[in-house]
């Protein structure tokens, strides 16, 4: 009897330990009408196609309905391993339940958690999330515009032997947030705008920076791109500013051991008063890093990259630059440093990006992204 009841209560400890991990996520916004899709959504069947970190056999999907007035209506939804373009391994298809439900409708300013779904998840894999929507859909949903991966939509409930072949496509995705799954696998979490969110990468090749520190890492830990194009920390920019979508987009997410804040460019190029902005940024680092502490993350701190040849250039939006960056190298509240301003800059003018790295002066190559992902890995398993 003793042995049974020893046995018991180690599958009990076993349950109570486990956590969600991310092994994606994507950070919400309001969808305008310049990204919203030509055809509604209302009626239509959507596959999009994530690239995942680790791996799992127990997966829980998060689904956002944050930044819309209306309700979402959702008749099903079910996953796949992705092939190709729309295609996708179908015997791998499974439908996913909420409340042991097929349909859901996700309440203006809301986000859910789907019920937990058993599938073999490989780590580095892509997988294809199709969401077959009823007639209730937001004017305005919630989105990632950066997605730099291609979704489908076609008319009608699709499943998983559709033919999309025929469909919209839009580089967006749509109402998906987070994907987890249950384990103990370290997590990191990056805060960032479009360098990290994948501006001058390849569309539907996976090669923003953060994809690359997860190769780097062998698919052995959760990375979570945060990143979205044009934002700022303080204010202006495009979406909710860093400073007030960190607490949802880093502390919510399930997981997160480690952070990596890579964000400043922004505020810096289009900043009148540089003094002031770049006072407001360190505030905003010091607030971060004290928040993410507070949660027993790790944090580290990444220099601001180079950006003479961009029309943000210009002797005080540089000088607050080097500021910036020299207070980020300084400091001792943080548990590491990565300098991508070393890394990518030219050492014949380290005002300006590598030649072979820069894409428009200010975003990366696919190139100087890998570097990027591959450097931020090396410091980080040490």
């Amino acid at each position: 009897m003793k042995k049974i009841i020893i046995g018991i209560l180690m599958v009990v400890s076993v349950q109570v330990h486990a956590q969600w991990t991310g092994t994606w996520a994507a950070a919400a916004e309001f969808t305008g009408p310049g990204d919203m899709p030509a055809s509604t959504l209302a009626n239509r069947s959507l596959r999009e196609i994530i690239h995942v970190s680790i791996g799992g056999s127990e997966l829980r999907l998060k689904l956002s309905n944050e930044f819309s007035k209306e309700p979402v209506e959702i008749r099903s939804l079910y996953i796949a391993d992705a092939l190709e373009g729309w295609e996708i391994q179908t015997k791998t298809a499974k439908f996913v339940t909420f409340g042991g439900k097929k349909n859901v409708t996700i309440e203006p300013g809301k986000a859910l958690y789907s019920d937990v779904i058993k599938y073999s998840l490989k780590p580095l894999q892509r997988l294809s999330i199709t969401i077959n929507y009823g007639e209730g859909v937001p004017v305005n949903a919630t989105s990632h515009r950066g997605s730099r991966t291609t979704s489908y939509i076609i008319p009608g409930i699709s499943k998983p032997k559709s033919n999309f072949a025929e469909g919209e496509k839009v580089d967006h995705w749509y109402n998906i947030a987070a994907l987890e799954v249950k384990g103990d696998a370290p997590c990191i979490a990056v805060l960032g705008n479009s360098i990290t969110d994948g501006r001058g990468s390849t569309t539907n090749k996976q090669n923003r920076w953060p994809d690359f520190l997860a190769e780097a890492l062998n698919g052995q830990v959760g990375v979570l791109n945060l990143g979205i194009g044009g934002n700022s920390v303080v204010e202006g920019g495009l979406s909710e500013p860093a400073s007030k979508r960190f607490d949802r987009d880093i502390l919510q997410q399930s997981g997160v051991n480690t952070l990596i804040i890579f964000q400043g460019v922004n505020d810096i190029g289009n900043s009148r008063h540089v003094e002031q902005t770049t006072n407001r940024l360190v505030n905003a680092y010091e607030r971060f890093i004290k928040e993410a502490k507070e949660k027993g993350m790790k944090v580290f701190l990444a220099t601001i990259t180079p950006f003479k040849g961009n029309g943000y250039y210009s002797f005080y939006h540089e000088a607050a630059r080097q500021y910036v960056n020299n207070w980020i190298r300084k400091c001792e509240k943080v548990d590491g440093i990565i300098d991508f301003d070393e890394l990518v800059r030219d050492p014949n003018d380290p005002e300006q990006l590598l030649k072979k790295y820069s894409e428009d002066g200010l975003h990366l190559t696919p190139a100087g992204y890998e570097a990027m992902g591959n450097y931020a890995a090396l410091l980080i398993e040490e």
